[in-house]
């Protein structure tokens, strides 16, 4: 019987450091191919987009853009085909990029999509809705 728990409790160290080990290559890969971008709660991103030099980049469908957008927000829907190369031809890759989206999925798989090629890219956590439901000012 205390083999069977010496065999039991080995198994189960074994599992976590491969998981540990797992984690940090993942981590290390993700660095390394450039993919890191950065996620905002609303008071972050309100502070960020009040710079000038940022680029603000909505990501939704045309029609969710003319329902409501945050004000000076730019469009390009991540779903269309040519988001990348619109994306390249559209943004400064020298300028960051605050990106967002209707709940913050879309807009961060635009951000790492974004921060593959090059760009500094701060997704909105919650997306517009989260913004809305703070309260922050969109314009139809």
């Amino acid at each position: 019987m205390n083999q069977k728990k010496y065999i039991m409790a080995t198994y189960i160290v074994l599992i976590l450091v491969v998981g540990v080990l797992a984690a940090a290559c993942a981590s290390h890969i993700k660095s390394k191919s450039g993919s890191h971008f950065d996620n905002a709660g609303i008071d972050a991103f309100a502070s960020l987009i009040a710079n000038n030099d940022v680029q603000l980049l909505d990501v939704r469908t045309q029609a969710e853009y003319d329902v409501a957008h945050l004000t000076g927000a730019m469009l390009i829907d991540v779903k269309d085909a040519e988001f990348l190369a619109r994306a390249k031809t559209q943004l400064d890759v020298k300028r960051p990029v605050a990106v967002y989206c209707r709940s913050g999925r879309r807009s961060a798989q635009a951000a790492g999509m974004l921060a593959l090629v090059g760009y500094r890219v701060t997704n909105l956590e919650g997306g517009i809705l989260a913004w809305q439901q703070a309260g922050q000012p969109t314009e139809p």
